[in-house]
């Protein structure tokens, strides 16, 4: 029986994702895009080079080998070194992923994006309705090269995600995407609502009603699915409304990446082409630059990031009850009139004047885990561990045992994914209850 102290809280945890948007380069011309995608051909001076990008992914293992690597863009495939910088972040024993358009993942990119470790590839389809994709990408036939990129990841087996970017003009389309993701085989659907940024400065292309109404609906769907993993984006306000829904989806702080909620600055960040590091892609406002400082004193002392650790709302999301549940947006003021801690103004929710909702943590103690659940764990993939063993041992001081069993994670995946279990297959397929793409890119 192997036993270890149930973990506490370390004063800063590490982080359970980092974004690196390498590049401004782009095939495609998004009204939304918060990246300004200039010299989109060319690049623009200055982009770290790849032994930088190395540089950085070395940092980011030698702090914790469980952190995810989300590699993006602009258009990632753009970058000649891409593969090596994904080889380089797989040897390492990050978890690698990456965010695309999916125009470029013909069979023989995908072979390679395999070969150097890429474990999963975010797709981003906004409509079924070719014209309206193409139109909110900004090229003719982006549809058709996406749609063929999917169809590439799946005869491939490379585990693929759908994005899909909310708005007046495709919200009644939210069922159809389900549908469809679900058909072809797509491990996760994650639904984006956009913040004003970039070039998507005055694009949201979304009414407070609309919001609200297709939040619900991603809610009820999230509960309802047994095949899919189903996910809102960039809306905090997901969780509040599963907890007002008494819906099955978990939303406390140790059981709700999947739920919704905001990790920038927590246990999120994004580093800009020129290695800036930022709580998120959607606010350009630094930290500080892995060009002056290692990546791990930026990330746990700078004082930007510890204003999202200690949060200071105000408006409504100060008076609110679900402030520690859900936060609201922070990019969305910011990007409004530069109030990091402003009231998210796209959320109608009005504070009941209730009690604060306290996260669920999990209890200081010793939990025994037996042999053969201990090597269940171990073959979860690094990057996702953590949040197993939390899970878990929260779970045994609940039923009010003593020992982490095998029993006692196959409970744990029934209560996520019914009685049939996870839908690819076995324990280590607990990867797909873990937000992947907390993080919106403009592909």
């Amino acid at each position: 029986m192997v036993t270890r102290a149930m973990a506490m809280p370390d004063p800063v945890e590490t982080p359970f994702l980092v974004a690196l948007n390498l590049t401004r380069r782009c095939n495609l011309k998004c009204a939304h895009c918060y990246l300004d995608a200039g010299m989109r051909r060319n690049g623009e001076p200055g982009e770290l080079e790849t032994q930088e990008v190395f540089n950085l992914l070395d940092d980011i293992a030698a702090l914790s080998d469980e952190t995810m690597v989300v590699v993006t863009g602009g258009e990632p495939l753009l970058r000649l070194d891409i593969l090596e910088i994904c080889s380089h972040a797989s040897g390492l024993g990050l978890m690698v992923v990456m965010g695309t358009n999916g125009t470029l993942l013909d069979k023989k990119r995908v072979q390679e994006l395999q070969n150097a470790g890429v474990r999963a590839v975010g797709i981003s389809l906004d409509s079924l309705r070719p014209e309206y994709h193409d139109d909110f990408r900004g090229v003719k036939d982006a549809w058709a090269q996406t749609m063929s990129g999917i169809d590439n990841c799946r005869e491939a087996g490379l585990m693929f995600q759908v994005h899909f970017s909310v708005t007046d003009e495709n919200a009644h389309e939210i069922d159809d995407i389900i549908d469809f993701v679900r058909s072809v085989g797509g491990s996760v659907l994650n639904f984006f609502f956009l913040v004003c940024t970039g070039r998507g400065e005055t694009f949201s292309k979304i009414s407070s009603n609309v919001y609200e109404a297709s939040l619900r609906r991603i809610a009820e769907a999230a509960a309802a699915e047994t095949e899919l993993l189903i996910r809102a984006r960039c809306a905090p306000h997901f969780k509040r409304m599963a907890l007002e829904m008494q819906s099955r989806l978990q939303v406390t702080q140790l059981d709700g990446y999947e739920a919704g909620g905001c990790l920038a600055g927590t246990h999120y960040c994004r580093v800009t082409p020129h290695g800036r590091i930022t709580p998120c892609p959607y606010m350009e406002i630094s930290a500080g630059s892995i060009r002056e400082q290692d990546f791990a004193t930026v990330w746990r002392d700078a004082p930007l990031f510890e204003k999202f650790r200690n949060p200071k709302l105000e408006g409504r999301c100060g008076e609110c009850e679900f402030s520690k549940l859900c936060g609201g947006c922070r990019a969305r003021p910011y990007a409004r009139d530069g109030n990091l801690m402003g009231e998210d103004f796209l959320c109608e929710y009005q504070p009941a004047g209730g009690a604060v909702i306290e996260p669920y943590l999990p209890k200081a103690g010793v939990v025994p885990w037996s042999p053969e659940a201990e090597e269940r764990l171990q073959r979860v993939p690094s990057f996702v561990r953590r949040f197993v063993r939390l899970r878990a041992e929260t779970h045994v001081h609940e039923v009010g045992e003593t020992t982490v069993t095998v029993e006692h994670l196959k409970t744990l995946a029934k209560r996520r994914f019914g009685e049939a279990g996870p839908p690819l297959g076995g324990f280590p397929d607990i990867i797909r209850n873990v937000d992947t793409t907390n993080i919106k890119r403009n592909h």
